[in-house]
């Protein structure tokens, strides 16, 4: 172990700023989870639940460009990591809904102010990367 400032600090741990509070051994899982929890898709789908439970045909309706096979993965890994929650109905034709359980009740007010920072300077952004392909050239 290294000292800083006469505190042992362990190889790869930060030593000061948000991450100096997280174990360094729980960092690689709280990276996956913003993975996760942080890609365009999940963030939108977090997004459309909250209006309450939607079939699957509805959230490819309201999240614009989402593959047929990317809503099913995200939506798996959304499951699994207990974001959401997957009913199937025994019903002719059967039916399945799609709703937000609490662990991503709490997400969803960052999830929408996130986006709606996103939609307030998308066209601030824009500029700034024309600006900077400009100046690249």
């Amino acid at each position: 172990m290294e000292t800083v400032d006469g505190a042992e600090a362990t190889a790869g741990a930060a030593a000061i700023g948000p991450c100096a509070a997280i174990p360094v051994e729980h960092m690689d899982f709280i990276r996956q989870t913003l993975d996760r929890v942080g890609d365009k898709w999940s963030l939108l789908i977090i997004a459309v639940l909250e209006s309450g439970p939607l079939r699957y045909t509805d959230l490819q309706r309201q999240v614009p460009g989402i593959s047929q096979r990317m809503l099913s993965l995200t939506l798996r890994q959304l499951g699994q990591d207990g974001l959401i929650t997957r009913t199937a109905y025994a019903e002719v034709p059967p039916r399945v809904e799609y709703t937000l359980a609490p662990l991503g009740r709490g997400l969803h007010e960052i999830v929408t102010a996130l986006i709606g920072w996103a939609a307030d300077h998308h066209e601030e952004i824009r500029a700034n990367r024309e600006r900077a392909a400009t100046a690249g050239s």
